[in-house]
């Protein structure tokens, strides 16, 4: 097939959910992919924050082939045990904040989201969910009605009911909703959909104790912000707070569609057989390859890479905050997870398009960002490759 055939045929047959970008990406490297003709393109996009250990790493190809070979699917699925499930689950039980001894796997974020939600109700007999203004945590009914951006929510009315907003970052706004009908508070440590808001001070410690006195159980979404994105393995464990139950996916398998909840073994104890399950949701292939990418991840110390780039990265971009004060309002971000605030939409979105045209993928944010997740394995020159098409493109916008 050539691009254009590969166009014509996903226009003509799929859902126009997107408005694409016209570029047939058949392969990639490492933060690098190519198209059809053989173009080749810098990704800090990373599949928006799933290839964590960059594109085709032979230890996701090795895990694949090894274990497709032996079984992929258990014969009654999550009802038989399996060595690959319990391989993982060692694993995880090693790098997980130390309270959240209990596991769950699922097939994505918003799954695991949803569960999460379904089972706070559950185990509180409680009705409201709380989570913050420019939250995003999924696209299923439920996970939609928690989301704090109406672009993702208002649409799709009747939506599940008792869910309420609350301001990022402020504490008296949540003890107000904290009231005896909270069942959780639903909350990204670092908002990354939102615009890569980084809360201030101790608010996270201190939300999950207004939480813990009010009977309220704490949700921690670490679906972007886990494995490494921001340096430490999970936000969570670096500032020692202990969440209820902590979701996860995006970097758990790489790329792979796979995904997770940990819960604590005070909630586990109130969870009762058939209150939750899933045909996929353990499945031994995705454990496969979630234990290869996180074993990558720990004997590769990738937590220190993402702080040592990290801060190169932010440290240049400040930079350019500080050359081009008309058309840059902010830089911000943790490891490798940033994010740039052009002065409004149109000005991110011709440095977006002009990325593109040098070939870098980025990622165009809340109308006026543009943020910057590559692959967490990135070297200091390839970031620096990619920092400098943006200074490019920044640049030739600037005039």
């Amino acid at each position: 097939m050539s691009s254009e055939n590969t166009f014509n045929t996903e226009d003509r047959s799929m859902v126009p959910f997107f408005i694409k970008q016209k570029i047939s990406i058949e392969r990639g490297e490492g933060v690098y992919a190519w198209d059809e003709e053989g173009g080749q393109y810098l990704d800090f996009t990373s599949g928006w924050g799933v290839t964590c250990i960059g594109h085709a790493n032979p230890v996701i190809a090795e895990a694949l082939a090894e274990q497709s070979g032996k079984i992929i699917q258990n014969p009654n699925s999550g009802l038989t045990y399996s060595p690959a499930r319990a391989k993982l689950l060692d694993l995880l039980g090693r790098v997980l904040p130390k309270n959240l001894t209990r596991v769950f796997f699922a097939s994505s974020g918003a799954e695991a989201n949803d569960a999460a939600i379904k089972l706070a109700r559950k185990v509180t007999g409680r009705l409201d969910i709380i989570s913050t203004h420019q939250s995003f945590h999924g696209r299923t009914i439920s996970t939609a009605s928690a989301t704090g951006q109406a672009s993702h929510r208002e649409k799709f009315n009747p939506l599940m009911p008792n869910n309420l907003f609350v301001k990022f970052g402020d504490l008296t706004d949540l003890e107000k909703a904290l009231t005896k009908d909270a069942a959780a508070f639903i909350l990204e440590p670092i908002q990354g959909e939102g615009g890569v808001i980084v809360p201030s001070g101790k608010y996270l410690n201190d939300a999950a104790a207004l939480c813990h006195r009010n009977g309220t159980l704490m949700i921690i979404d670490e679906i972007q912000t886990g494995f490494c994105r921001t340096g430490p393995m999970f936000v969570t464990g670096s500032i020692g707070l202990e969440a209820d139950i902590l979701t996860m996916a995006k970097g758990i398998a790489g790329g792979f569609p796979f995904g997770a909840f940990a819960m604590t073994e005070e909630v586990a104890a109130k969870i009762d057989i058939g209150d939750h399950g899933g045909t996929y949701c353990g499945n031994p292939l995705g454990c496969a390859v979630s234990h290869a990418v996180i074993n990558y991840l720990v004997t590769n110390n990738v937590s220190e890479n993402v702080e040592r780039v990290g801060k190169f990265a932010i440290e240049t971009m400040n930079g350019w905050q500080d050359q081009f004060p008309e058309l840059i309002t902010d830089v911000r971000g943790k490891g490798l997870l940033l994010l740039i605030e052009f002065r409004d939409d149109a000005t991110a979105g011709r440095i977006s398009s002009k990325c593109l045209e040098k070939r870098l993928f980025v990622r165009q944010t809340q109308g006026n960002g543009i943020r910057i997740f590559p692959a967490l394995n990135i070297t200091g020159d390839e970031m620096a490759e990619g920092l400098n098409i943006i200074r490019e493109a920044i640049t030739e916008t600037a005039g």
